[in-house]
Formats: structure tokens, C-alpha cells, sequence
């Protein structure tokens, strides 16, 4: 399932001004997913986004590219 934590650690530190302080981690389970991000306090608003649309929008991407692989993907910010 590295398809789907490469691409989210993609995403998250194209978006950050501090990627090499990105750090996702995944918890593997039989049917499901678990990806933990960590960012700078500085990057964590632009992660989240207004009103929550931005850490959605890569809940939905990790949801969609996960479920093509017959697991169910959480993604959470720590």
C-alpha cells in the first residue's frame, strides 16, 4: 500500500513550507490503512485548510486509491 502513503506524502509536502519536516507513518492492517501525518505547527492550518476542504480532499483521494486495493484507508493528522 505504499501507492497510497507515497501519494499523500506528495501532496502534503507540496503544500508545505517546511516538507522535510513531513513525516507520515502507516499502521498496516488485514482490511484497513491507518496514515499518521505529522507537520511543522506553522504548516498544520494549510493542511487542514478552510473549513477542513484541503485534509478532506486527501482523506477522498486516499479513500478512493485504497478501496482499488480492497482496504479501507484512515488518514489522521497528529
Amino acid at each position: 500500500m505504499s501507492e497510497v502513503k507515497d501519494l499523500v506524502e506528495y501532496i502534503v509536502k507540496a503544500l508545505a513550507d517546511k516538507p522535510e519536516a513531513v513525516s507520515l507513518s502507516e499502521m498496516e492492517g488485514e482490511t484497513s490503512l491507518v496514515l499518521e501525518l505529522r507537520v511543522a505547527p506553522e504548516d498544520m492550518g494549510r493542511m487542514i485548510g478552510r473549513e477542513g476542504r484541503t485534509i478532506n480532499a486527501m482523506r477522498s483521494l486516499a479513500r478512493v486509491l485504497g478501496a482499488k486495493k480492497g482496504k479501507k484507508v484512515t488518514l489522521e493528522i497528529v
